[in-house]
């Protein structure tokens, strides 16, 4: 059965894989030195998917610190780094999703905020690295999510027209970069908890599983 687009994108955290209590923890280790009190995992969810300066100004304010980012940045990432790879997780049905789009041979990328010293890594303990033929990360370009360069270059590498190109993901962030883009959007409802009403978005769809991605109807043309 062939699928009706030329190449998958695919937004990493709340998409593919649940890191947030990964990332708790290094919010936490940081907190712990600034001598403030820890956060839940909710709510660190809540402020994971627009970047690791945003991730870390918003910690920081609701603890009531008047530290910025910029200032706890490299702490925080060798707090990351030690946190890693202590409890991710592949969300249900991913991996035989990605697989059987390999199978059907459509190109894949994965394209995230995550700092880019974070991701082969954490694909490869998952044992998702080899599905994606690229990947861009927080550092790879100068621009970011929810910028549109991200999508085009990946488009652009995996040498597909951009509304060829489908862009799966779980947030406004995404949603706004593949609109951008000009690329068709799936939205996911497992992702992390936000403000953003994934069913009120213009998206192609909402998937409530990963599988109901290899369903999705033909796109009217551009």
């Amino acid at each position: 059965m062939s699928f009706p687009f030329s190449a998958v994108l695919f937004d990493l955290d709340g998409t593919l894989v649940d890191s947030a209590s990964d990332i708790t923890t290094a919010v936490n280790r940081m907190l712990a030195e600034e001598g403030l009190e820890p956060v839940d995992e909710a709510l660190v969810r809540s402020w994971i998917g627009d970047g690791t300066a945003v991730l870390l100004d918003t910690a920081l304010q609701h603890a009531g610190s008047t530290r910025s980012a910029a200032e706890l940045l490299p702490r925080f990432m060798e707090h990351y780094g030690d946190s890693l790879l202590l409890g991710p997780r592949v969300y249900p049905g991913v991996a035989e999703t990605l697989a059987e789009l390999e199978r059907r041979g459509v190109p894949m990328a994965v394209c995230t905020n995550k700092p880019e010293p974070f991701v082969a890594p954490l694909l490869e303990h998952l044992g998702l690295d080899d599905y994606f033929d690229a990947v861009v990360a927080a550092g790879t370009l100068p621009e970011r999510k929810p910028h549109p360069r991200p999508l085009l270059h990946l488009a652009e590498q995996l040498q597909a027209p951009p509304h060829a190109c489908l862009m799966v993901g779980d947030s406004e962030t995404d949603y706004l970069a593949a609109r951008a883009a000009g690329m068709p959007v799936v939205l996911v409802s497992w992702g992390y908890a936000r403000s953003f009403n994934l069913r009120e978005a213009d998206a192609l769809a909402v998937i409530d599983r990963a599988e109901d991605l290899l369903d999705l109807p033909v796109p009217a043309a551009p």
